[in-house]
């Protein structure tokens, strides 16, 4: 049985005073491995560790050499690509072609794009007039903030880890790192490159276990943690903000959503189809930027219905190296209950089931895994459970409209405000539609489109702050003047 330990001051250690919890696979249900929950004193030894890094060689190190290091990072990702998808399989149950398409490529780039940018950034400078009429000089200059408390997701693993750790190291930060305890095996492998490629110890940190009364609530309680980055529900970001009170720490939050779809009738039909289908069901509908409403203008929305439930019921279960299928499991037993309910919430209150509804037949060697139908209601009210609450699970209610103004109304009917998606070839009405909807991040006849230079975060209850690009130093650093009179 492989034992996942945490990974502090560059090396891999026991927990003390703990036991291992059981990492159960997404598929089938069965312990695939053991990890080693982190004490209190663990990860006080991981923010000591990090806290000394700054203090040491890591500290000491020009822009460039950091740059080289985390190009390094980069290309040994690449060089290991089959282990992280290998190990990124293992802990979601989500198919290779999702890991080699995007989320294990994404996690390579993150190093190598925010690497750039804190190379190429400019600052600030002002000539100011004195009094004597000799002025005076105004310059900024850019440090790290220090200790980053990094608590990262299970949907996406590694893109969303790397998200958050690419930009703290590449400003000159270290980093603690508290992974989803579903998902512990790329964060726990990323350790390993870090020492191939001569990341000084303490940088890079790991430490394993549970949120409340564990290491993710130790680790935001930690004074000498400086700041906090957190991807997950708008519960437990507020939990990590009351704790960041304490001491006035900084926070970057991506949380909840609700997202909207709109498509006019002017769409073009087919890419709007596939472009829902992608943005409803990819990942098992385990993605923060996914949608699970959608709007469809009434002439196209009987044919529109009935296209994507044919993709739906297209879809095949099975394992991620099956190359034949392209749907996987639902990350956990508590997950799939959580999403059964509101399969069972939409039934009672009176939705047109299109599709779905329920759990796939799968095979013997199968059955216990996490499996869930892809999901299509319809004729529900705006006031629905399962149109106004999260779900995060492969489904979505699909609503006609009939005018600009209407669909707005609806999509903003919402307290989160993360993404959406709007499809027509009405140049005018997408950026006119586009400046209305109250969201973080609008796609235009595209979805999960990313250059990662620009800004990315949610309104409303979807998160607060700004990461991508110069923006994600905002956060990752601090920017002081200095006045120097002439």
């Amino acid at each position: 049985m492989q034992l996942i330990r945490n990974f502090i001051n560059g090396e891999f250690v026991e927990a003390t005073g703990t036991t291992p919890f059981d990492k159960r696979s997404p598929l089938n249900n069965q312990v695939i491995a053991q990890v080693v929950e982190a004490s209190r004193s663990d990860v006080d030894a991981a923010v000591q560790a990090a806290h000394a890094a700054l203090k040491g060689e890591w500290g000491g190190l020009s822009t460039d050499q950091r740059v080289d290091l985390l190009y390094g990072v980069a290309n040994e990702i690449t060089r290991r690509f089959d282990d992280f998808v290998a190990a990124e399989m293992a802990d979601t149950g989500q198919p290779h072609h999702v890991m080699t398409s995007a989320f294990i490529p994404r996690g390579a780039a993150n190093f190598k794009v925010f690497a750039d940018v804190v190379k190429n950034v400019p600052s600030e400078s002002f000539r100011m007039a004195t009094p004597d009429g000799k002025g005076a000089l105004n310059y900024a200059i850019r440090l790290p903030k220090g200790v980053i408390g990094v608590i990262s997701p299970w949907n996406a693993p590694f893109m969303l880890m790397t998200w958050k750790v690419g930009p703290a190291l590449a400003c000159g930060n270290t980093v603690v790192v508290k992974p989803s305890e579903e998902t512990p095996l790329t964060t726990t492998l990323l350790g390993e490159v870090m020492n191939s490629v001569g990341i000084p110890k303490g940088v890079f940190n790991v430490i394993h276990g549970f949120g409340p009364n564990s290491a993710g609530e130790f680790l935001t309680q930690h004074p000498k943690v400086d700041a906090i980055t957190f991807t997950g529900e708008t519960r437990t970001g507020t939990a990590i903000m009351k704790a960041a009170s304490e001491g006035m720490r900084d926070v970057s939050f991506e949380l909840g959503g609700k997202n909207a779809a709109i498509v006019f009738a002017d769409a073009e039909f087919d890419a709007a189809v596939d472009g829902i289908f992608r943005s409803v069901f990819l990942n098992s509908g385990q993605v923060c930027l996914g949608t699970e409403r959608v709007y469809v203008e009434r002439p196209i929305f009987d044919k529109f219905v009935q296209a994507l439930k044919v993709k739906a019921e297209a879809v095949k279960f099975g394992r991620p190296d099956d190359h034949n299928a392209n749907y996987g499991p639902l990350i956990s037993a508590e997950h799939k209950q959580k999403v059964m309910s509101y399969y069972a919430k939409a039934k009672a209150e009176g939705a047109t089931i299109v599709t779905g509804g329920g759990v796939p037949d799968m095979p013997a060697d199968l059955q216990d895994g996490h499996w869930v139908q892809p999901t299509i209601w319809t004729g529900l009210p705006e006031t629905a459970s399962v149109v106004r609450e999260e779900i995060f699970g492969p489904c979505c209610h699909i609503s006609p409209f009939d005018s600009e103004d209407e669909v707005i109304n609806k999509a903003n009917d919402n307290e989160y405000g993360l993404s959406t998606t709007i499809w027509t070839t009405n140049l005018s009405r997408a950026h006119r539609v586009a400046a209305r909807v109250e969201v973080g991040i609008t796609w235009i006849n595209s979805w999960f489109l990313r250059d990662l230079r620009t800004a990315f975060g949610g309104s409303k209850q979807s998160g607060i702050g700004r990461e991508g690009g110069v923006h994600s130093l905002e956060f990752y650093t601090e920017t002081r003047n200095i006045c120097v009179k002439l």
